[in-house]
């Protein structure tokens, strides 16, 4: 038996290379008949606003960026600017080409599968079709469950729906949204993803707190299965967050 139950992953920066905004969201702006800068100027500060599905489903959520970019598109251009969004942000995704391998490698150890992301209504339409989709046991995204990271409300309804607890869980991920420290709160192993590529990776509210430990590849995740699990401690002033593990050749990072 594996020394954690289930490994719970990050998507954005983690199953995925580091993310960026391509150009196909420049016909998203179009549609709506603004510049894609007042586009961008919006999402940007609204990313939690719109990942914890506050604004309504999909329509009305673009409905709503819309009006703060100061555009009143017709009811036909607001849909085709929603199938749009949904494939620009397909686009800008692109899975590890380890990603399936390492998810394969955790399920053959006998630990369970579970992805936590903090996404917008897009990530819901195409996560179905990807190819790691059918290696998840189950996925807990933010704009479904009406939380954002690191609140320990969406890794709890993860343990809940793989039937483990946090002490039995491994979380991997690449540090935004303070997930790294909300998940060891909670009582989980946490561990951040230092990839090469994830130093121009979008992201937002950055866990810069972070001194636990780190890798450099996802390929190490299924290693981490055979170490033993450490004893949480009470949190100290300077000290690595209860939860977490030491991990051969990985670098703390503090960023």
């Amino acid at each position: 038996m594996p020394a954690y139950r289930a490994v719970l992953f990050d998507f954005f920066g983690t199953l995925t290379c580091a993310n960026r905004r391509g150009r196909q969201h420049a016909v998203v702006a179009a549609l709506l008949g603004c510049a894609v800068e007042a586009l961008v100027e919006v999402l940007d500060r609204s990313f939690y606003l719109r990942a914890s599905g506050a604004l309504g489903d999909a329509t009305e959520t673009m409905r709503w960026v819309s009006a703060q970019a100061g555009v009143r598109p017709s009811a036909a251009d607001l849909r085709a600017a929603v199938e749009a969004r949904v494939r620009a942000v397909r686009a800008d995704t692109r899975l590890r080409r380890e990603a399936v391998t390492v998810l394969r490698a955790v399920r053959r150890r006998g630990a369970r599968t579970a992805l936590v992301s903090d996404c917008t209504h897009e990530l819901p339409a195409f996560l179905p079709h990807l190819p790691v989709a059918p290696l998840l046991d189950t996925w807990v995204l933010s704009v479904q469950v009406g939380r954002c990271k690191p609140d320990p409300a969406i890794y709890l309804a993860a343990c809940h729906r793989l039937g483990v607890a946090p002490g039995d869980c491994l979380y991997v991920g690449d540090g935004g949204s303070r997930e790294l420290t909300g998940a060891a709160r909670t009582g989980m192993t946490a561990v951040r993803l230092a990839a090469a590529d994830l130093d121009g990776h979008l992201v937002f509210d950055r866990d810069r707190g972070w001194t636990g430990p780190a890798l450099t590849s996802l390929t190490e995740v299924p290693g981490l299965l055979d170490l033993p699990v450490p004893v949480p401690v009470p949190d100290r002033p300077g000290s690595e967050p209860a939860g977490s593990v030491p991990v051969p050749g990985g670098a703390g990072c503090g960023v």
